[in-house]
């Protein structure tokens, strides 16, 4: 039953779907405020609207102001109500805000649409939360790492697809607007697959065999049952003051100052420091991402055969991989540093390797939330995910105060080497500090005795 194609596989399905369309609805702005002010260079048929650095740096960052709000009680809420309903009400208010996202741009300007992108990034706060939450319930601890970094790469190919598609579309007879309506239709499938097709856990799913929900309730014990999980009281000041779990809260934060900051102001560098057309430029703001989701897919049964053959415990080789997620990156993006635009291929590469590559923290501080504390898995990355997306709202902002004059090289130098420091502090934190079993306040019921069982018969079923 281990290896047979499940429910439990079905359900990682949507979840990486679920990833891929959330990303593309994050990233279709990165692209699309390209075109926004300058549709000369697209569509000149459409409004183009006056708004500097600053004001750009403003929207690209606006997601995140309501994305963080949500963030600590989505993962309680989860627990609480089950996350298929929340998934379900808040990628469905995503997609229409995003089908909205022209007229708003139209009818009030930036304000209208900093406001729109702040509900947005509300709605799609309880994704992660409740990802984590599904796959602590639904995927047993032998496959955590091939399946829950399957559910992960969703993201780097939503972000591939819609960067690709989006220069086209905004040179397209449809005009910059279609990248909203396209990728807000897509956000209206996938909610209406979920609907369906989503089940919050192997116990109230109807259509999985008794022998996989036998199998997946004796992989992880007393966690998948949610109704007594419902039940328990979340022990926040143990969880504050565990030094692993802080060490999450550190990697999470550095890993996203530095993607997001890549993430959203990579076509803006592309366009006017290596001075490449919107179309060349979203195939190749894309092609990082591309290289992310096929690395995800090395990563991850690499790391599953070392722990499961005992050659690393998994402490470490969750520090391993976060180790090459993020101090490799750190050396591209010095180099990246001191790439002119007659060196476009070298600055091509270095962009491509140090986004590429951090694919590697899919099987680090991302799975990490799981090995420490199933039962708790969504809310500890509520709260990770918070402190880190406050970096996600400052690195954007941060380049928007660096970097007065766009074409001007050296400014965007100091944008790589403070991402660069940032990566390097955030794992040295990691390594040092992170640990890889289930913590006592898993279950705060029972003694630090019961969590140990708990990790030594999951160690005997893997």
């Amino acid at each position: 039953m281990k290896f047979a194609l499940g429910i439990r596989h079905y359900q990682s399905g949507l979840l990486f779907l679920l990833l891929l369309v959330g990303y593309a609805l994050r990233v279709n702005m990165s692209v699309g405020i390209v075109a926004m002010v300058d549709s000369a260079n697209t569509n000149p048929d459409f409004e183009e609207y006056d708004w500097n650095e600053q004001t750009q740096s403003l929207i690209l960052s606006s997601f995140f102001w309501g994305y963080i709000l949500i963030q600590l009680p989505a993962g309680t809420w989860a627990r609480k109500f089950g996350a298929k309903i929340l998934l379900t009400v808040s990628m469905g208010a995503c997609a229409i805000l995003t089908l909205l996202t022209p007229v708003a741009a139209n009818l009030g300007g930036w304000v209208a649409v900093v406001g729109l992108r702040i509900l947005l990034g509300v709605s799609q706060g309880f994704i992660f939360p409740c990802v984590h939450t599904l796959l602590a319930t639904w995927v047993p601890p032998s496959e955590r790492s091939r399946l829950g970094t399957f559910v992960y790469a969703g993201s780097p190919l939503g972000n591939v697809i819609m960067l690709a598609m989006s220069g086209q579309l905004a040179s397209s007879s449809l005009g910059w607007p279609s990248i909203f309506y396209v990728s807000g239709v897509i956000g209206v499938i996938w909610t209406a697959l979920f609907f369906a097709f989503g089940s919050n856990s192997p116990e109230v799913d109807k259509r999985i065999t008794d022998e996989e929900r036998t199998f997946i309730q004796e992989s992880l014990g007393q966690e998948t049952n949610t109704e007594e999980i419902k039940k328990l009281q979340t022990p926040w000041k143990r969880i504050f003051t565990s030094l692993p779990f802080i060490s999450l809260i550190v990697a999470h934060s550095a890993q996203n100052w530095g993607f997001w900051t890549l993430l959203t102001e990579i076509p803006t560098y592309m366009k006017n420091v290596l001075e490449m057309d919107i179309k060349k430029n979203a195939l190749l703001s894309a092609l990082p991402y591309l290289v992310m989701w096929l690395g995800s897919f090395v990563f991850s049964p690499i790391s599953d055969y070392l722990i499961n053959r005992g050659y690393l415990s998994i402490a470490n080789a969750r520090k391993l991989f976060n180790s090459i997620g993020l101090y490799f990156p750190m050396f591209a993006l010095i180099g990246l540093g001191y790439v002119t635009k007659e060196h476009t291929e070298i600055a091509v590469f270095l962009l491509t390797f140090s986004v590429g590559i951090n694919s590697g923290t899919y099987v680090g501080f991302m799975l990490n939330h799981m090995d420490l504390s199933p039962v708790y898995a969504g809310t500890l990355m509520g709260i990770t995910n918070f402190s880190a997306n406050i970096m996600s709202i400052l690195g954007p902002l941060f380049v928007g105060f660096v970097v007065s004059d766009a074409t001007n090289p050296v400014e965007w130098r100091i944008v790589f080497f403070v991402a660069a420091a940032i990566y390097f502090l955030g794992n040295t934190f990691f390594v040092i500090f992170g640990r890889g079993d289930i913590q006592p306040w898993n279950n705060p019921d029972k003694e630090e005795g019961d969590a140990n069982k708990s990790t030594e018969t999951i160690e005997t079923i893997k």
